[in-house]
């Protein structure tokens, strides 16, 4: 099958699905950091979601007029509710957009489940979409694939079955004085600086790239 990744620089989802056999994409305005050029795109996601002729990070040039899936990761910055605090009216002055970029954040995450392709899954932390859209069909953590994270992931679906968990594990948890906790990820990035952060926690974890190829790759074209 033809799949689009959209959003992924990282590539873990592309050479899981590059593993089966499928023609498989990654899509993103960053340079991929997989190792594999001649898989990716840098473009605009939407750009690629028409069709058509495009070229690879290497220089390829391939076409494709039908998306047959579509897996998308768009940016959860102004999506997720970690930041909630941030919105109230007394710290308008250290982020004067924040509201405008929510907005259009929201309509990005809209646009892609919306998109004319057959098969597609969002993927996203907890977040505002659960009420602005709706629940998600399906909230998966990487230790029911065999990785020892806790980090909550929401799965949109259209034309996707929910995803079978394939190796529960225990989860590697941090425990603080405080009492609160942390996953594993999430307190080894914590004296990253804020962009090279923000990349690290958006990676897709290896069990859960190799359970969408395996499970959703088994889908056909006219299933």
């Amino acid at each position: 099958m033809k799949i689009l990744i959209g959003c992924e620089e990282s590539q873990t989802v592309v050479k899981a699905f590059r593993k089966l056999g499928h023609e498989a994409y990654s899509c993103d305005i960053l340079p991929c950091s997989g190792g594999h050029p001649e898989w990716h795109i840098i473009s605009d996601v939407f750009k690629i979601i028409e069709g058509g002729f495009f070229n690879t990070e290497n220089g390829d040039l391939h076409e494709v007029w039908v998306w047959d899936e579509m897996i998308g990761h768009p940016p959860c910055t102004r999506l997720t509710v970690a930041a909630n605090k941030y919105y109230k009216p007394e710290y308008a002055h250290r982020f004067p957009t924040i509201h405008a970029d929510r907005e259009n954040a929201v309509n990005f995450f809209m646009r892609l489940i919306n998109a004319p392709i057959a098969k597609i899954a969002i993927e996203n932390p907890i977040g505002i979409m659960s009420t602005r859209y709706k629940k998600p069909e399906q909230i998966i953590q990487p230790y029911h694939f065999g990785d020892t994270e806790r980090k909550g992931t929401c799965l949109w679906l259209k034309g996707l079955p929910k995803l079978i968990h394939t190796n529960v594990v225990k989860p590697e948890i941090i425990y603080h004085k405080s009492g609160r906790t942390d996953g594993k990820l999430h307190f080894d990035t914590l004296k990253l600086p804020k962009e090279e952060r923000a990349k690290a926690r958006s990676k897709t974890f290896p069990g859960i790239a190799n359970a969408m190829a395996s499970q959703w790759g088994l889908l056909g074209r006219f299933d």
